[in-house]
């Protein structure tokens, strides 16, 4: 059974030949010459037998060179230089006894015969094995990019499996605060979870979803926290959004969100708050989180959970226009993510 990389190199030799062919009938027609039918037949005959040699040159033949067999590979050589050199001339003389080959212009000594079928050869060769070069290229280079392309989504699919349950973590324990208090809230907490957790199996699983998907998602999640809440916690969440169908890889917010609310307002005993602001324009994302903390900034470090270092790498992944700008300032957390949903990668 022929191999999978060799159906692809007789693909390329299939248009290969007849570009070779087509090549040296264009400089018969440059140069001027007559007796064009003629001409043409004499240089498919010489293309069927160059084109062969140059297959097994470049294909068989030189892949297996090596300087361990130094004297096999010099016989190699010099076999494929009398195929290219007295080999042609023989096969121009068999093409001529078989009336096939028809002699144009003024007989010419041997010597000059074989320099001139040299030349010709030589020129195939560096046709060949140029062209050959640039289709290895240029596969090599798209091969490459299909497994950056599987390893990038690869990766995305692995940060997922990590949001997802660092998320669900996170809101059991929301649940269970409930449930340890006997809070009458905790089968409404459940029921908006199953809600989430529908939507992450059967949502999330695309590439891409409508923005107002995701809005949806957020809603229920900052109506779940808020359960856990008295009416001292102040949540206002506002959109701007020229296209709510406008494309956008599922949960790639919520992170900034659900930092808010563990790490920002769970902390603050007095006046807890979380401002959410979603702008989408002209295919520019802005979105702001804006929590209160609980304690001053100390000194301006902030070591990144776990939801937010993911979704660091998740925009490197997605995009090349993008900014996601951490502030931490007294009692007051703020992130703010830019981008240019145009520079998708």
């Amino acid at each position: 059974m022929k191999k999978f990389s060799d159906i692809r190199r007789y693909e390329l030799y299939r248009w290969l030949v007849p570009a070779f062919w087509l090549l040296n009938l264009l400089q018969d027609l440059v140069e001027g010459a007559g007796n064009f039918p003629l001409r043409a037949v004499n240089e498919t005959w010489l293309a069927l037998y160059i084109s062969v040699i140059n297959y097994r040159l470049l294909e068989h033949a030189l892949p297996k060179l090596s300087w361990k067999r130094a004297g096999y590979g010099f016989w190699v050589l010099l076999s494929y230089l009398f195929a290219y050199s007295v080999g042609l001339f023989l096969w121009r003389a068999f093409g001529v006894t078989l009336h096939i080959f028809t002699p144009l212009g003024n007989p010419i000594p041997i010597q000059d015969r074989l320099g001139a079928l040299v030349g010709y050869s030589v020129a195939a060769v560096a046709f060949f094995a140029i062209i050959r070069h640039l289709y290895n290229y240029i596969k090599l280079k798209q091969h490459a990019q299909q497994l950056r392309i599987v390893s990038q989504q690869a990766e995305l699919n692995y940060l997922k499996s990590q949001t997802n349950p660092h998320f669900l973590f996170n809101t059991l324990n929301n649940i269970y605060s409930l449930a340890r208090d006997k809070s009458d809230l905790a089968p409404e907490s459940i029921l908006r979870l199953s809600k989430m957790l529908r939507y992450m199996l059967y949502e999330t699983g695309e590439p891409y979803i409508a923005v107002e998907k995701d809005l949806k998602i957020i809603d229920d999640y900052i109506a779940l926290e808020k359960l856990r809440y008295d009416d001292s916690l102040r949540v206002n969440f506002n959109h701007d959004l020229e296209d709510m169908k406008q494309a956008l890889p599922p949960l790639l917010l919520i992170p900034l969100v659900e930092n808010a609310f563990k790490h920002g307002a769970s902390e603050t005993r007095e006046r807890p708050f979380v401002d959410i602001h979603l702008s989408i324009k002209n295919r520019q994302l802005f979105f702001v989180v804006k929590n209160s903390t609980g304690e001053p900034a100390g000194d301006g470090s902030f070591n990144a959970q776990i939801g937010l270092s993911n979704l660091r790498r998740q925009l490197e992944l997605l995009y090349t226009d993008y900014h996601l700008d951490i502030q931490r300032g007294d009692y007051i957390f703020t992130a703010t993510l830019k981008i240019n949903l145009s520079s998708h990668v």
